[in-house]
């Protein structure tokens, strides 16, 4: 017998709380398009980043 014995209503309703849905297997094009966006948008951060950190150095260059 357990510790705590709920009435029923409440186990129902718990369980009912407690239940997950798996939304990323329902919805996979969308969350592939989510992935492309995300890989997309990280390669483009990147270059900015790599744009402006060749251009210091070029500037570091000249001036030595």
């Amino acid at each position: 017998m357990p510790a705590v014995s709920l009435p029923v209503v409440a186990r129902d309703t718990f369980s009912q709380i407690a239940k997950r849905s798996n939304w990323a297997s329902r919805n996979a094009g969308v969350m592939v398009v989510f992935c492309i966006v995300f890989i997309v948008g990280v390669g483009l951060i990147g270059l900015f980043i790599h744009k402006k950190l060749q251009a210091r150095r070029e500037k570091r260059q000249q001036i030595v």
